[in-house]
């Protein structure tokens, strides 16, 4: 079950409310003979990389049930590290070295089969919270563990603001009566972003219809740098784009050929345009850059801004001028 993104907190009887966890989806499915798989939200699997929630799991919960959470690791400041999970992914040999020293947690918040009732999909939220209780007590020193959970929207609320320095992403709001959904979008999402504006530079796609932006910031040497790629352009957006973007009039500060994500080494071709056009972006402000020349967490295309010329906006990553 997945959720989606509003603009806000839900009101009203029967919302409960959980943080929303930098981490790895997983599904965690215990077998007759008390093996262990877990699995991606995609299908991947993730026993190998991930040995001690695998053990956690079996010490803990009943044969023939399956659970859903978020594998996360928390650095030594407390703050959650998306990073570690990921070289857990990148280094499987034969047992990775990061398990002695990057020790994860299993946050579990659902539950879709118990080995006396078998599928419980249908039950509401509320009952399916009572049997993970049942298997995993609170104050329960293990890699495994429930997530925080309130009916109190001012408590959640506050969270937002209190807890997004250690890296969570947001709140996520499910209703106590809700059925478990795989595939479905029936939770919602409030998430804490940043925004900011940035000169377009760049356009995959074609300049009548652009998929992605390619944006980036003046520096104080007067270079225009750039600073990231959007996400995919809903076709509202790209419309948008498309009636404003030209080609360059004259030299373009770019080079034709550009990595256009940080996990794309090899330079891609895209299409360049007049740097004269200004737009919001926002980002997540609860993950950390992996570059120092951007934002961190994936760049989101907000609004066009007409109103601001090139020289209006910030000069390099600052938010506001």
């Amino acid at each position: 079950m997945l959720a989606k993104l509003t603009d806000r907190l839900p009101a009203g009887p029967g919302w409960l409310f959980e943080p929303k966890l930098d981490g790895l989806r997983c599904i965690a499915t215990v077998g007759d003979t008390g093996s262990v798989s877990l699995t991606s939200r995609h299908g991947a699997g993730l026993t190998r990389a991930f040995p001690e929630i695998a053990a956690a799991v079996a010490d803990t919960v009943p044969s023939g049930a399956m659970i859903d959470g978020e594998i996360v690791h928390w650095s030594a400041g407390g703050r959650l590290d998306f990073e570690a999970l990921q070289r857990r992914l990148l280094h499987l040999a034969p047992v990775p070295i990061e398990v002695h020293s990057e020790r994860c947690h299993f946050v579990v918040f659902d539950v879709l089969r118990s080995p006396q009732d078998g599928d419980v999909t249908d039950w509401p939220l509320s009952q399916r919270r009572q049997l993970l209780q049942q298997w995993i007590p609170p104050g329960r020193p293990s890699e495994l563990m429930l997530v925080l959970q309130t009916a109190d929207v001012n408590v959640a609320t506050i969270w937002t603001r209190a807890l997004a320095g250690l890296g969570i992403d947001g709140i996520i709001a499910k209703h106590a009566g809700s059925t478990y959904q795989p595939g479905v979008r029936g939770w919602c999402k409030v998430q804490r972003y940043a925004s900011t504006e940035v000169i377009i530079g760049g356009v995959t796609g074609s300049l009548s219809e652009p998929l992605h932006l390619i944006v980036g910031r003046r520096h104080p040497d007067g270079r225009l740098h750039v600073t990231g790629r959007t996400a995919e352009l809903s076709t509202p957006a790209a419309r948008q784009i498309a009636a404003v973007v030209k080609p360059p009039s004259g030299h373009h500060p770019w080079p034709a050929e550009l990595p256009l994500a940080l996990h794309e080494y090899e330079p891609s071709s895209y299409h360049q345009v007049d740097p004269t056009s200004v737009v919001e972006i926002r980002f997540d402000t609860a993950r950390r850059s992996r570059a120092r020349d951007s934002w961190p967490g994936q760049l989101r295309f907000r609004r066009l801004r007409p109103d601001l010329t090139p020289a209006e906006i910030p000069e390099g990553l600052r938010l506001e001028a």
